[in-house]
């Protein structure tokens, strides 16, 4: 009988041990912990990016003016040059001889002259007392004023001459950077098929960025710019910033020079023209960029991370936690992105809360826990 009990307790344990278990495996697990955001309404600020390249606010092309033999270079390649400055000098003898030609020829033409006002000084008291008749004295008078006027163009033709051996050196026009030379001492310059350009002198305290936008964008744009002289804010509005090639933001900022007349029919775009300072000449011509434009602000915008946005042929979506706190699937529309961010433009409410991590672990009606992420949005984004 006793054996019979002891049996009895334990299928009566081993009974309640799995009855146990059984309730154990049928409860329903606690909701899963999921990170999100919530959405708030802000002005964001829109810019437009467009790839441009830089001159100089002044690129002179040095050439040669005359023909002849380089004899010397008075510069260091890529150096600094001021204006007026020696910077080749061509063979001269050829127009010192001319220019001595020209002069001697002067120098005749003033023995005519005073030869000819000799005579007429002479023949016009011997004409007034009828010594001679009035032709001498008219013969006279046009062989001085003939001569006159051949010795102002024997002096015409020396300063033509003198033009052109001071030809011979070539200064600087300007105060600049100068580049590597395109002839060298001993080259014939001057004449095709040597270089006629020997070298360009460029201004860059202040660098021009020349870039293309399209119709469109130009219209976004030209409103901007409209509003921000209707609020007299256009200090601010019409500032242009510039990113390098190494992707750091250039320390000055830059204004609009001009806007091309018309659109390239072809292309559907157009050019525009900005200067930034350059007083450290950091900047050199033909350095390719990035001009950054403030094209409009969006007024009680919606921003949410990419990484919470789903996209599958085309459409994009997002998981929403409801109030019950519940997953759905909600279907929205994006606009522009803003650094790391979407802009949404249909879909979304402020103070709703998106799944921002684990997005492949929540299915639509699961239940979970939400956790607000730290989730702000840089100044790097706002660009």
């Amino acid at each position: 009988m006793r054996v019979k009990t002891i049996g009895l307790i334990i299928c009566l344990s081993f009974f309640l041990f799995a009855c146990s278990e059984e309730k154990k495996e049928k409860a329903p697990p606690p909701p899963q912990e999921v990170s999100i955001i919530e959405t708030k309404a802000q002005d964001v600020p829109l810019f437009l990016e467009f790839v441009g390249q830089t001159a100089g606010l002044k690129d002179i092309a040095i050439r040669a003016r005359v023909e002849g033999f380089l004899e010397g270079i008075h510069f260091q390649e890529g150096s600094t040059v001021e204006k007026g400055s020696l910077l080749y000098t061509l063979e001269s003898q050829p127009f010192e001889e001319k220019v001595a030609a020209r002069m001697s020829g002067v120098a005749e033409v003033k023995t005519m002259l005073a030869k000819t006002k000799g005579d007429l000084d002479r023949i016009r008291p011997l004409a007034e007392s009828h010594a001679v008749s009035q032709s001498d004295l008219d013969a006279a008078v046009a062989a001085y004023e003939a001569t006159l006027s051949s010795l102002e163009a024997a002096q015409a033709t020396l300063r033509a001459a003198e033009i052109e051996l001071s030809y011979t050196k070539i200064n600087s026009p300007l105060d600049g950077i100068i580049g590597r030379t395109k002839a060298k001492v001993g080259d014939f310059v001057g004449k095709d098929p040597n270089p006629v350009i020997l070298n360009t002198v460029s201004q860059v305290d202040t660098i021009l960025v020349s870039f293309f936008i399209t119709e469109t964008q130009y219209l976004a744009v030209a409103r901007s710019l409209a509003e921000a002289l209707a609020k007299e804010h256009d200090e601010l509005e019409a500032d242009f910033e510039l990113i390098l090639i190494d992707g750091s933001v250039f320390e000055h900022k830059g204004r609009p020079d001009f806007v091309d007349r018309e659109v390239n029919s072809s292309t559907g775009a157009i050019l525009v023209q900005a200067s930034f300072p350059n007083p450290e000449l950091l900047l050199r011509p033909g350095q390719f960029g990035k001009v950054r434009i403030k094209a409009r602000v969006a007024k009680d915008a919606i921003l949410i991370p990419q990484r919470c946005v789903m996209e599958i042929q085309g459409l994009h979506n997002v998981f929403v936690v409801n109030a019950e706190n519940t997953i759905e699937t909600r279907d929205i529309k994006v606009g522009s992105k803003v650094g790391s961010f979407w802009l949404i433009t249909e879909g979304l409410k402020p103070g709703e809360k998106v799944v921002f991590e684990g997005l492949q672990k929540v299915k639509d009606g699961a239940a979970v826990n939400p956790v607000v992420a730290d989730v702000k949005l840089t100044d790097q984004d706002k660009k």
